[in-house]
């Protein structure tokens, strides 16, 4: 039930967005939302070449269908700081996922990468999800846009991504996501829940197509969602 931080930030492209909600460690978001009326905060460390990018994300839902992401992240590369990134986001749904059904909403936002200082993007995308086996596989696609202020160009996003309930607690994700121009990107990784509904961790690997070894990153994360205010 998170950003699609990525499709804002890793398909920028970055690690993020988030990126956002899909669950963190997801890229390609979800037809969900927080809870009405609770919060979340999903922070997670980005590992890329000689890139560390930390990421705090915290959203909140407080009347039922508009959830609001605000947060960023700080960044070192070669052992430097480097500028931060920053996103914002709202999300909506015009009709939430159900079990064995489907769900579609619409999230827009503004994302900066890290390393670009105050160059950022406007976007939009459309989430639509589908439930399969009584929730246990969860298929999310989406499909939107994204305008790069610095170079004045407009960019199609999609991404398409499944996650798999193995356990009552772990869950198995695969995602390709990307652009209308350049390879696209894949990501795997386990989310697992410390106390069901609350806490959650979870790890990633990932990379771009055509150049695995050159793209790769690493990521762990944390999530925390509070009871209903």
């Amino acid at each position: 039930m998170k950003i699609m931080l990525s499709l804002s930030l890793l398909a920028l492209p970055i690690a993020f967005a988030a990126p956002a909600q899909a669950a963190r460690p997801m890229i390609t978001d979800d037809a969900r939302l927080t809870d009405a009326g609770a919060c979340q905060m999903e922070t997670w460390l980005h590992s890329h070449r000689e890139q560390r990018d930390l990421w705090v994300l915290p959203a909140c839902n407080p009347g039922g269908n508009f959830e609001l992401t605000f947060g960023g992240a700080w960044a070192y590369a070669d052992g430097q700081k480097q500028s931060g990134a920053m996103l914002v986001q709202g999300k909506t749904l015009f009709k939430p996922l159900d079990t064995n059904g489907w769900g579609i909403g619409l999230a827009a936002g503004y994302a900066t990468q890290p390393g670009s200082g105050q160059s950022g993007s406007p976007y939009f995308y459309i989430p639509l999800s589908f439930s399969l086996a009584d929730d246990q596989l969860i298929i999310h696609t989406n499909l939107g846009n994204l305008r790069e202020r610095k170079t004045q160009k407009t960019r199609l996003t999609w991404g398409i991504g499944g996650e798999l309930q193995t356990t009552d607690r772990l869950y198995v994700i695969a995602e390709t996501y990307g652009q209308d121009q350049g390879n696209a990107f894949f990501q795997t990784g386990l989310r697992y829940w410390l106390l069901p509904g609350h806490i959650q961790i979870d790890t990633t690997y990932g990379s771009r197509f055509g150049h695995i070894q050159d793209d790769r990153w690493f990521s762990i994360g944390l999530r925390l969602i509070t009871p209903r205010l």
